[in-house]
């Protein structure tokens, strides 16, 4: 049996000639999907200068605080002055500039302008995700 599967092999084997060699891609599929996904993610969550920015004019622009006195690390309460009810209304002025809720139990968190940034830049776009609802801005029927 053996003798017969070496006669039948030496028959049936395929003779290759030499051709050019193509040069291997520099990556694969797998590495453009990732990067693909990692572009999407990354496209999603706001640049944390932008929102430094965008949360210090907030601030600047609440009629209790000083201009003078916001900075990237000022607290609402120790270095701006402000009670626990005028940062509730900072918290809601910045959830309506970046057009999404925060929930209460990180909003009682927010006490500074530095959390608010980081609590901010680290959740994606909620107005840009297909997924996301934005009740407060729903046509009401």
């Amino acid at each position: 049996m053996a003798a017969m599967r070496g006669v039948l092999l030496q028959h049936l084997r395929v003779r290759l000639t030499s051709c050019s060699v193509v040069p291997p891609l520099s990556f694969s599929f797998c590495d453009l999907l990732r990067r693909r996904f990692s572009d999407e993610v990354k496209g999603s969550f706001l640049d944390k200068s932008e929102v430094t920015d965008r949360v210090i004019t907030v601030v600047k622009n609440f009629q209790k605080v000083d201009p003078s006195k916001v900075t990237e690390k000022a607290h609402f309460q120790d270095d701006l002055g402000l009670d626990s009810l005028d940062a509730v209304e900072v918290v809601m002025a910045i959830e309506e500039e970046f057009g999404f809720e925060i929930p209460d139990n990180e909003a009682d968190k927010i006490n500074s302008v530095d959390i608010a940034v980081d609590f901010i830049a680290s959740h994606p776009k909620q107005s840009d995700h297909p997924f996301c609802i934005n009740l407060r801005k729903r046509p009401r029927l």
